[in-house]
Order: structure tokens, then C-alpha cells, then sequence
């Protein structure tokens, strides 16, 4: 989850697209689709790739007295409160929040990315030219793509970015995407629940642009989708 290791794999992406061009020129969709699954898994191994937004959630109600237990946390280029007891790791800073019991959710962690706006759509001028204009619909893009969509070489590009977008879920048996709306921020929440241990991939935009990604390993299972709401919805620009 630090920037540079997610930064490299978007670069072994961006290496593959003459591999995919090849494919799709000479192979049309069916072989394509085939190529990707080969490379990347097929929709029992990553089911993520074959789901799409299945609900959208505009302005929820926020638990404030959730947030009073948190703890507010601020970093040069972001801030949010933060549930305690979590790991929390921003790039190369890491830090321990506990109560009494600093063993009690051991596991719990919480990662932070920030990119300036316009970072993904910089980084991938082709995407301009699909009509791409800002870090959101490029989100968009990836989170709606499916493998059993994939009907060119842009279609691939999204399945396979999609999969680096995507860290550890856990099994994914109960793995679902969901679109949100809070006040200045918008973006797309995957989340896998388990009885054990649940797992929360945010990534995140606001009205200036700025992208936020906040991924969840909930060791012990004791956030809900309410939770990660709420902590969202404190989630600001720092600096």
C-alpha cells in the first residue's frame, strides 16, 4: 500500500498495454478476454472483476457520537478522524493509537495515500481521449469495469487496473462495491465482510479533485459500513 509500490505496479500495467494491443488487433474480444483471465485470474479467483457499483449512498446520516471517540489525525497533505486501536500507516509513517489494551484489535490497520488532482489522468493521457477528464471518471471507469465486458483494449486496461487498485480483500465471498455521496466527496467503497474480519478499500475524490484512498484491514470484524461513512465524512485536505 505505499505510494511507491502502488506506483510500480500501476507501471507494470502501462508496460503491458503493447502486449494487450497486440491481443486485441490480431485477436479480437473473445481472445482478449481470454489473454486477461490467463494473466490476472478469472471471476471465481478475483470475483472483484466481475462486480460492478451495486448500490449508491447519498449523504447518510453521520454517528456523531461514533466520531467523539475517535481521534483526529493530521498529515501534511491530509487529516481525518480515526477509529482507536488501529494501526495507522501514511507512506512511511506508522504509529500505534490504543486505550488501555494496545494488543486488543491486533492486526487492525489503516492505510492512507493522497495524489494531487489529476494525478491518474496525467499519468494516463490515453484515458483523455475516452473521454476521461478528472481522477473521478477515471475512478469510475475502473470500478465498473468487468472482465465480461472487455470488448477492447480499453475495456482490459480498466479490468487489469482495476486489480491493482484493489489490495488484499480476504477471501471475497461477500466482497460489494458501493458508490457514495458525502457533502464534497464522492468515490467508491469496496468492501468483503466476514464473521472474523472485514475489509474496507476506499478511494475517494473532492470537489478540488484531490484523491484520497483509505484502505481497512478490520482484524476483529467491528466496523460496519456506517463506520467507514462516517470516518469519510471527517476526511479533509491537510497542508
Amino acid at each position: 500500500m505505499q505510494r511507491n509500490i502502488w506506483i510500480r505496479n500501476i507501471a507494470i500495467v502501462i508496460l503491458l498495454l503493447p502486449c494487450l494491443a497486440f491481443v486485441a488487433k490480431f485477436g479480437g474480444p473473445a481472445l482478449l478476454r481470454q489473454y486477461v483471465e490467463l494473466g490476472i485470474g478469472n471471476c471465481q479467483k478475483i470475483p472483484i472483476i466481475c462486480l460492478g457499483p451495486e448500490a449508491e449512498i447519498i449523504n447518510p446520516v453521520i454517528n456523531k457520537s461514533y466520531l467523539a471517540e475517535a481521534l483526529e489525525r493530521k498529515f501534511p497533505d491530509m487529516q481525518l478522524r480515526i477509529p482507536k486501536d488501529f494501526v495507522v500507516v501514511k507512506e512511511h509513517v506508522t504509529k500505534i493509537y490504543y486505550k488501555k489494551h494496545p494488543r486488543k484489535h491486533g492486526g487492525a490497520t489503516i492505510y492512507l495515500l493522497y495524489e494531487p488532482p489529476n494525478f491518474f489522468v496525467n499519468l494516463f493521457p490515453q484515458a483523455k481521449k475516452q473521454g476521461i477528464e478528472n481522477d473521478y471518471q477515471f475512478i469510475s471507469r475502473v470500478m465498473s469495469a468487468k472482465i465480461s465486458n472487455i470488448n477492447n483494449l480499453t475495456d482490459a486496461f480498466f479490468v487489469i487496473t482495476k486489480t491493482i487498485f484493489t489490495p488484499n480483500l480476504g477471501d471475497q465471498k461477500n466482497v460489494k462495491i458501493v458508490k457514495f455521496t458525502i457533502n464534497d466527496k464522492k468515490g467508491f467503497i469496496t468492501c468483503n465482510f466476514s464473521r472474523k474480519e472485514n475489509y474496507f478499500d476506499c478511494n475517494i475524490t473532492n470537489d478540488q479533485g484531490d484523491f484520497f484512498k483509505i484502505y481497512i484491514k478490520d482484524k476483529t470484524a467491528i466496523l460496519d459500513l456506517d463506520k467507514v461513512l462516517a470516518i469519510i465524512s471527517t476526511l479533509k485536505k491537510g497542508g
